[in-house]
């Protein structure tokens, strides 16, 4: 496992952004800007890709240590911290129209079976003639007809 995957998958289980990260990298004095960080997340075969050196990881982690934990002098307790993290994380809601503030629908198991409602009925079409392209050919073949 490389630097790179162990750096995403951290960013991804304390739904960490780039801005956030680069904020965590500060507290130890480590300067690095979003488009630097961004880099370390790509696929491998990105031509912008850049491997996560073992100073930046270890940076990355003594700040986390002091976003989560804090310092002796102004302790945090990280299960907050994270359920910060959390909120930020979440979409934010879009207005509700008056249809969409009544209460939502409480479905049952027997909802989504196929009904047997009647099916909408279709004008009867009237019978149309055939129209036949080729007419009716009488081969003879070179023979005379019998009779």
């Amino acid at each position: 496992m490389t630097n790179n995957d162990i750096f995403k998958k951290l960013r991804v289980a304390l739904m960490l952004r780039d801005d956030q990260i680069e904020q965590i990298l500060m507290l130890v004095d480590f300067r690095m800007s979003k488009g630097e960080i961004g880099n370390f997340f790509r696929n491998a075969d990105h031509p912008k890709y850049v491997e996560c050196g073992d100073q930046v990881l270890r940076n990355f982690l003594n700040g986390l240590v002091i976003h989560l934990r804090g310092t002796k002098e102004n302790p945090k307790i990280p299960m907050d911290v994270i359920a910060v993290h959390k909120q930020e994380a979440r979409p934010k809601e879009f207005t509700k129209s008056e249809k969409a503030t009544a209460p939502p629908k409480e479905f049952k198991a027997g909802d989504f079976k196929k009904s047997t409602a009647a099916k909408p009925k279709f004008k009867d079409k009237k019978p149309t003639k055939k129209i036949e392209i080729v007419e009716k050919v009488n081969y003879k073949n070179g023979k005379n007809p019998k009779g």
